[in-house]
């Protein structure tokens, strides 16, 4: 082994590390893994940014904004509405979401597509008296599959066919995917809608609304009969409406592990852990008042501050106040931040009333409680107010929403501009990152999108993860540190037998891409890949797609992929609950795709 190859092996070794801790973003933990490349001489520095100008970079973004287009023009909608059963069943109505899902991600943003239809799989639920997550984890997993069909569906099918083109034989073509990824992606969604009984039902059907187990909420005291009261007979008042106290907080002081006995004051805030129907009766009659509420009742609009990045607060609405449950979507906006930080209430003229976190209660302050994706928020505002906020910080509404009606012309225009970058690219006429970024191009100037939203509709993370990794990958391969790996695969685990190989690098993908970014994952296994079909002295080729259909295959964590994450907090999930039908799944598709990877691509 040769210093160089040593030097690749630990920044491998210790990018792994920090993906799968997840105390950092992937995308600053592949920055750090460049820059480690630069300063050790793996790669040099006038190529250090190369990555940012690969074509795959450039579709991704792309994608990104055709995407956005068909959000937000309604296009998604006129597709629910034309192929969704108004009438059904609850099988029929699971079926119907969960390949409408996978169908729709295959040609947008499966993060998106899964967001646009939650509401939709939530007014399921509810219709049906099911538990919310027995419609969500179908969806959820069908959105994933779908990806793995087309080049376009998923960030590690284009970083595969960067890598072919990088082989001197030329990128995978628009629907090179569609054979295997197909095949795989029907026989897995049958699987999810044969066995969804292995979904776990964490709440109990027949609720008149949505609920997400608990949520923590603050309560002012004020003058009444609860002044006075000693804690555990506050405990022993709110037990019958299955609520307690997990918090005070007095004189700005956090009190986590108080005395039972000690006596309430005018002005304590107590932290309630309450399930949503139940926080309005609870504290209204026991005289305690919401303290962000109250808060914003009490600072007239005109005397609000600028926010923390500097903004005036907006004018606020005059329409009723409602209250709205939101889901926090993966790398959002509003992701590690407080209401205090955003000027909330300032810019907003909206409240925070409570927060559900699975599986995590805190005593912070709501107002300064950072927010994680998957967390399930309770809000309180004018309709606009929330929508305009929602827009900006990343969050899905999770009750039946009123949504605009679909501008259709905006809606066909969307479609049409995506169909023929998706025709252009799969033709060879031009390369699939100039075709999607002409689309782009085209919806701006037709109005289909503001330029305005066209940076904020670009997941900047991915784009920066992306453009990092693909000179550290390009290093892995050019000081033989992969071929090091994919030899110690082939002698200690599959003994020289290419089937067996092939397995080995679709399951260790797999495995991976359940506890890591998939596309920082298909960065990472493919240059082993290529070393290990050049051990055997085999085609690439079905290693590289082993690659692309392990990296959409995170079944078995919430934290393997996006949408993953995004359905936690409504599906009430815990963090074991995923293998329960993921592990399986897994299993299927193993038992799927390397026939069919052999049948397409042979060794």
């Amino acid at each position: 082994m040769t210093g160089e190859q040593a030097t690749a092996l630990a920044v491998l070794a210790l990018t792994a590390v920090f993906f799968l801790w997840g105390r950092w973003r992937h995308d600053l933990v592949a920055v750090g893994a460049l820059l480690a490349c630069v300063f050790s001489g793996l790669v040099p520095a006038e190529e250090a940014f190369a990555g940012f100008a690969h074509p795959a970079v450039i579709t991704v973004a792309a994608v990104l904004v055709l995407s956005r287009c068909l959000l937000t023009t309604g296009a998604v909608d006129l597709l629910a509405g034309q192929l969704l059963p108004a009438k059904s069943g609850p099988g029929l109505a699971i079926v119907s979401l969960t390949a409408l899902g996978a169908g729709l991600s295959a040609f947008m943003n499966n993060v998106g597509a899964l967001a646009m239809l939650m509401p939709i799989a939530l007014q399921a639920a509810r219709q049906h008296d099911l538990p919310p997550g027995k419609v969500l984890m179908p969806l959820a997993f069908g959105s994933i599959l779908g990806g793995m069909t087309t080049l376009i569906g998923t960030p590690p099918n284009l970083i595969v066919a960067g890598f072919r083109a990088r082989l001197g034989e030329g990128g995978f073509g628009m629907f090179d995917f569609t054979p295997v990824g197909l095949t795989v992606a029907a026989a897995g969604v049958a699987f999810v809608l044969l066995a969804r009984r292995l979904v776990p039902s964490r709440r109990p059907g027949g609720a008149e609304t949505f609920e997400t187990a608990v949520y923590l909420t603050e309560a002012r005291v004020t003058k009444g009969k609860v002044v006075g009261m000693t804690l555990r007979e506050l405990e022993a008042a709110l037990e019958e409406a299955h609520a307690q106290i997990v918090g005070l907080v007095r004189n700005e002081v956090r009190i986590s592990a108080f005395n039972p006995l000690r006596r309430l004051r005018e002005g304590d805030i107590l932290i309630v852990e309450a399930e949503p129907d139940a926080l309005a009766p609870v504290l209204s009659g026991l005289g305690l008042r919401l303290e962000e509420a109250e808060a914003l009742e009490g600072k007239p609009a005109a005397e609000a501050e600028t926010d923390a990045d500097g903004k005036k607060p907006q004018e606020r609405s005059a329409e009723e106040p409602t209250l709205t449950e939101f889901a926090v979507l993966p790398a959002a906006p509003l992701a590690g931040r407080s209401a205090t930080e955003i000027g909330l209430r300032s810019r907003y003229g909206v409240n925070l009333l409570a927060v559900s976190r699975q599986g995590d209660r805190s005593i912070s302050r709501l107002r300064t409680l950072p927010i994680r994706a998957g967390d399930v928020l309770l809000m309180q505002g004018p309709p606009e107010s929330l929508a305009q906020f929602a827009g900006d910080y990343g969050l899905v509404p999770l009750a039946e929403r009123s949504l605009r009606l679909p501008e259709r012309r905006a809606a066909l225009l969307a479609m049409g501009l995506m169909a023929a970058a998706v025709a252009a690219a799969a033709s060879g006429l031009v390369p699939a990152a100039i075709s999607f970024t002409a689309a782009v191009l085209l919806s701006v100037l037709f109005g289909v999108i503001q330029p305005r939203s066209l940076y904020t509709a670009v997941d900047w993370p991915v784009i920066v993860l992306l453009g990092a990794l693909f000179p550290v990958a390009g290093a892995m391969e050019s000081t033989g540190a992969a071929a090091l790996i994919a030899k110690l695969l082939l002698t200690s685990v599959a003994h020289g037998e290419p089937v067996v190989a092939l397995g080995v690098i679709l399951v260790v993908t797999m495995t991976l891409s359940d506890f890591m970014n998939n596309a920082a994952t298909a960065a990472v296994m493919c240059p082993i890949a290529v070393g290990t079909a050049r051990a055997l002295e085999a085609s690439a080729d079905p290693f590289l797609m082993a690659v692309a259909i392990g990296a959409s295959c995170a079944f078995l964590t919430p934290i393997g992929h996006q949408n993953n994450t995004l359905i936690l907090g409504p599906g009430g999930f815990r963090f074991g609950d995923y293998w329960r039908l993921g592990l399986p799944l897994e299993l299927v598709i193993l038992a799927v795709a390397v026939p069919m990877l052999l049948l397409v691509w042979p060794l």
